[in-house]
């Protein structure tokens, strides 16, 4: 897994857009909001994204996954390597916590999102 594959995987959901914060992290986002942090130049390269409150213990308790520890009472997961987790994973991933943060959105922006995935 590479961090050119999770970008790809990301830029196939409609209206999101990069950052990068905090100097290191390059963090996707919809509606201006970020739903995937990713540490390209950490050794091994890392990322974080958020589940769902029922999901949580579960997920961040999988090898090689871990709760985040700035953010881990928002339900976001620290994924310690990008290779801990196969393609498929990640598209669901990405997927679930895209859609948790667009959920949040106010309603003129999701429209725009539902327009935009056609």
């Amino acid at each position: 897994m590479t961090i050119e594959v999770i970008q790809t995987i990301c830029h196939k959901l409609p209206g999101v857009t990069e950052s990068i914060k905090l100097d290191v992290h390059l963090c996707f986002n919809v509606g201006g909001k970020s739903f995937l942090f990713t540490h390209p130049d950490g050794v091994p390269p890392s990322a974080s994204f958020k589940v769902p409150d029922e999901d949580f213990e579960e997920v961040s308790s999988k090898e090689g996954l871990d709760p985040h520890p700035y953010i881990a009472r928002y339900k976001w997961v620290l994924v310690r390597d990008i290779n801990s987790l196969a393609a498929k994973e990640w598209e669901y991933y990405i997927r679930q916590s895209y859609d948790l943060i667009a959920a949040k959105l106010p309603l003129k922006i999701r429209a725009k999102l539902i327009k935009l995935s056609g």
